[in-house]
């Protein structure tokens, strides 16, 4: 909970930072547009460098039923359709169907999904509406990481010891897997590794499907 507050608390600077003219892209130069991007493949690198290097990790996951994919196609499958259901109920004349699922997509990866929503949407929306896209994306996946940590207890006890793994999306390897360990079992760990690597490996998939229609 702490970690996301911190990550609210520096985008709200960042956002303030901008707004005043304290800071801006052009105070890096010609490539200062690019930062996050690269900052992001650098994030990526890391966290797969961790995730091999881990032999605990490759154990329980070649030892784990091939049963357990079915949790993360069915919280990709949930996700993108009470997304779309969202989309509808909250449609806005200025967004489409499509802007709404590339949101949803970040599937808890809010950092990642903001930047490449950004990166692909300016094109067709220029920069002004892409970046209010990513922001959107972000507090968004945030938030779905803020409830996951908030709710784990109802969810495992009213639902299912597999529903915070689900509903945590790519968080269930990192900053939710305390709770969801707590509260559905330690034998939900080859469930929350499983999911959360599947579904990391579908978010620039799907944001990119997403943006590009």
């Amino acid at each position: 909970m702490k970690g996301s507050l911190v990550i609210i608390a520096v985008f709200a600077a960042g956002c303030i930072a901008g707004i005043t003219g304290a800071v801006t892209p052009g105070l890096f130069g010609d490539w200062g547009k690019d930062i996050p991007e690269y900052l992001l493949y650098a994030l990526m690198f890391l966290v797969g460098t961790g995730l091999g290097a881990n032999k605990d990790t490759a154990g329980i996951i070649k030892g784990a039923s091939a049963k357990l994919l079915i949790l993360p196609a069915a919280s990709i499958c949930g996700t993108l359709a009470f997304t779309a259901l969202a989309g509808m109920l909250l449609h806005s004349p200025d967004r489409e169907i499509q802007d709404y699922l590339a949101i949803g997509s970040g599937m808890g990866y809010y950092s990642l999904s903001s930047v490449l929503i950004t990166k692909y949407k300016e094109v067709s929306i220029g920069l002004q509406a892409a970046s209010e896209l990513g922001a959107v994306a972000l507090l968004t996946n945030i938030f779905r990481e803020l409830f996951t940590l908030a709710a784990a207890p109802a969810l495992a006890k009213k639902i299912s010891p597999f529903a915070p793994v689900a509903s945590a999306g790519v968080t269930a390897i990192d900053v939710s897997l305390p709770v969801i360990l707590k509260y559905s079992g330690q034998g939900m760990l080859a469930a929350a590794l499983i999911s959360g690597i599947v579904t990391e490996i579908s978010v620039p998939l799907l944001v990119t499907l997403f943006c590009s229609i």
